[in-house]
This record gives structure tokens, sequence and C-alpha cells, in this order.
């Protein structure tokens, strides 16, 4: 699929205005049909983030748009599992599978800021280490997916289908924003996509080695992440 003029064309309003009718018009429709439009609106100038939890959004793009580009963050602490879920995801789904990393190794952000950044100073890591690459990492796309679903987490309670990422300045789509975590199940299992091994070892949200843990009986998904700081998102998302 290759872009039009006007695709390349439009201005940060229009593009708001965009995103917002399409998160309106397309609420109740299917994860397919609201990454059809995003494929269709955008060609080869939308991409999808994957952060190798599961590979749900990836397939259902794969699906809609084979060959979609997708673009995993390797912030040099993941879990071994994740990174061979991602190795195992380029091998077996039609996309083309792009890996982003931060400019410093950890190695160097350690010489520079001290080890253990993430213990110290969770925000700034998380900046330095996912914020900054993705801003920079998306800089040829006018719109990104993400599996971000509503029933995750309080903060992610009023997620949009379709949206405008200010922060950013891109269409930001969540075709499995109304989607719970029985529809993942439900899906996983009906089409075998892979899902981080880890999931099944009490980890119900996956992110970096050091600041995850798993959760306990009764807390939701993403209380395992940056536990008994007080933070429930990197940047990413909000």
């Amino acid at each position: 699929m290759t872009d039009t003029p006007h695709t390349r064309e439009r201005t940060d309003e229009e593009l708001r205005e965009l995103a917002e009718r399409a998160g309106r018009e397309l609420e109740d429709a299917s994860a397919p049909d609201v990454l059809r439009w995003a494929t269709e609106t955008f060609g080869s100038r939308f991409c999808v983030t994957s952060s190798m939890e599961d590979a749900v959004v990836a397939h259902l793009a794969s699906r809609v748009m084979p060959g979609v580009d997708v673009v995993f963050l390797d912030t040099g602490y993941h879990f071994e599992e994740t990174i061979g879920t991602r190795d195992a995801v380029e091998a077996v789904m039609d996309v083309n599978l792009i890996t982003l990393t931060p400019r410093q190794s950890v190695a160097e952000q350690d010489a520079e800021y001290g080890p253990k950044l993430h213990d110290r100073d969770p925000d700034l890591c998380c900046a330095l280490r996912k914020v900054t690459p993705l801003q920079e990492g998306l800089t040829g796309y006018t719109a990104w997916a993400t599996g971000l679903r509503r029933d995750e987490s309080p903060t992610r309670a009023n997620t949009p289908v379709v949206g405008w990422d200010a922060k950013r300045r891109k269409v930001k789509v969540s075709p499995i924003a109304r989607w719970t975590q029985d529809d993942v199940d439900a899906y996983v299992a009906e089409h075998g996509v892979l899902t981080n091994p880890l999931l099944m070892d009490g980890y119900a949200s996956v992110g970096c080695a050091p600041c995850t843990r798993r959760v306990l009986e009764g807390e939701d998904a993403r209380a395992g992440r940056w536990a008994g700081r007080g933070k429930t998102e990197c940047g990413l998302h909000g």
C-alpha cells in the first residue's frame, strides 16, 4: 500500500480532527475493521508497536496488511523471554520487525548517570530508554497502533479506539481498547498467537526486568510494574 499526497500534506489540526472523528465512528467497530481503516488511510506511514507481552495486535494487523511494520523497543533491560518472543514473531508472522534501541547502551548510561538509574529515578530511565527512542523511531510514521486496553488499569479506562497523540503529533490507534482479558485469551487460543512465556508464570504485564514483578491475587494487570513507587506508566502512553 502506498501513500497519497494528501496523506503527507495533512496538518496536525486536520489529523487531530480525523482521529477524533474516527474514534467516534469506529467505537463499536471490530479490531480488524479499525486496523483496516488505519492501513487504508495511512498506508506505509502506519506501524504497529509491540512490547512483546503478546503478539495479538501484530497478528491482527498482519492479516489486514501483510508485511506491516512492527516496531519493538529494546531497552536493554528486557527479560530473555521477551527477546525470545520478538524473535519468534519475526520468524513466523508476515511482518517487518523493526527493533529500536536507546542512544546509550546500559553500560554507557551507567557511566554517565550511575548504576541502577531505574531504582533511583525511574522516570528518567524510562525517558532515556523508552520515550526518546520511540519518539525518534516513529518519525517516519503518521499513525501508530498499540495494544492498550481499557480494562488493564484505571489510567487506561478512557483509551479511545482512535485518538490524537499530542505528544508525538500522530494518530494513535488502539484496536483492542474495548477487549477484555477474556477476549485476548480467546483470540490467542483460536489463532495460536505467540505470547510471552512470563504470562504463564504470574506476570500480568511484562516490562523491563528490574521494574516488573509478578502480580498478586486481586491486583490489576499493571500492579506489577514499578510496584511501590506510585508510578503506573513509563511515559509512552501518558
